[in-house]
């Protein structure tokens, strides 16, 4: 054993000294997401309160909510567990289709049926997505799975396009107003806090799938999948059990898009939307869950906002993407990385040991 005097020197030598600073820093950087994840909680409970009459912008941030929970289907898939999806707007659209097409045909549009129903088509249809791409008798490659995903969801826009039994080309409109007994959730503050409790229960699912050991899973599935497979751990099982969660996820934000907007079309299905999804996701931060929610409210806000000016209303999207391309290039770990470690985004696990 050291003495008193060489455990003195052992601490005060640089290689320590250095090791411990890289601790230190690792445990402040951790307690930054709390943070942050707390600011935009309390920012989402008095938005509708200072924005007053402003109907549009409650119109707007309540749309940001919905969108955010396809924003964070593709961060379990992308951030969490390596699945590069152009699908998830597939599993989005589908299930806006389902409750919608259950309105008009079964003159049906109560929450406590509606909302289970669409994320079971989102489950469902994800896990058959899951069987096909992730459970071969071959480790599936990135561009495989990503182009497997893309095809799967152009295929449903077309074949969408020209079924008039849906609606065809126009999609569903007039889709019944969501409803809680005689009550009905219409445009404002209320259908805004219901989006904002619902997207609530999908981020607190969301961290706990991160923070458990099927996340200690994924995480060591992101830093070294061959291992993990040679260790026993049946990888691609894992993967397709987060990916059917993550069109769940997707289904919920397809079903409250279809009520809020009373419109569902091919659009929302294919992959343009899809696409939006994977810019949401990387320009806020991919593997931090709330980066998803911020870059979304990034991109809809720039994008009211640009639209909005006469000077540039025809060639808008060109500017909003060049910001876009410009935070990508100079920040690739997205808005949120800016103030979160790598350490902290990957996250960790299990329960500490107090010191002696």
């Amino acid at each position: 054993m050291l003495s008193e005097a060489e455990s003195e020197l052992a601490i005060s030598s640089p290689s320590e000294k250095k090791r411990r600073g890289a601790a230190g820093r690792a445990r402040r950087f951790r307690r930054v997401l709390p943070y942050i994840e707390v600011g935009a909680l309390v920012v989402a409970l008095v938005l509708p309160f200072v924005l007053g009459d402003r109907t549009d912008l409650v119109t707007l941030a309540t749309n940001v909510l919905i969108l955010s929970m396809l924003a964070i289907s593709f961060d379990l898939c992308w951030g969490l567990a390596g699945i590069m999806s152009f699908g998830q707007a597939l599993f989005f659209g589908v299930a806006g289709y389902a409750i919608a097409l259950v309105g008009r045909d079964l003159d049906f549009s109560d929450i406590w049926g509606t909302l289970p129903l669409a994320m079971l088509v989102g489950l469902c249809l994800s896990g058959l997505f899951a069987a096909f791409l992730l459970l071969g008798r071959t480790t599936p490659s990135i561009i495989f799975v990503a182009f497997g995903t893309l095809t799967g969801s152009y295929a449903a826009e077309r074949l969408v396009s020209g079924w008039q039994y849906v609606g065809a080309g126009n999609g569903l409109s007039s889709v019944k107003l969501l409803k809680l007994g005689a009550y009905e959730f219409v445009e404002g503050d209320t259908f805004y806090f219901l989006a904002l409790g619902l997207l609530l229960l999908v981020y607190l699912a969301a961290r706990y799938f991160k923070r458990s050991q099927l996340g200690l899973v994924l995480a060591g599935m992101r830093q070294n999948e061959e291992r993990l497979a040679f260790l026993g751990y049946r990888v691609q099982l894992f993967k397709a059990l987060l990916f059917s969660f993550a069109g769940l996820v997707a289904g919920l934000g397809g079903a409250l898009y279809s009520y809020h907007q009373g419109f569902i079309g091919p659009g929302n299905m294919g992959p343009g939307l899809s696409t939006t999804a994977v810019i949401y996701c990387l320009l806020g931060g991919s593997g931090t869950l709330i980066g998803p929610v911020f870059g979304t409210a990034t991109v809809e806000v720039l994008s009211y906002a640009l639209s909005d000016i006469d000077a540039i209303r025809h060639i808008w999207p060109v500017v909003l993407g060049l910001v876009l391309l410009l935070v990508v290039m100079f920040q690739p770990r997205g808005i949120v990385g800016l103030f979160v470690s790598d350490r902290e985004r990957i996250g960790s696990y299990g329960r500490r040991r107090s010191s002696s």
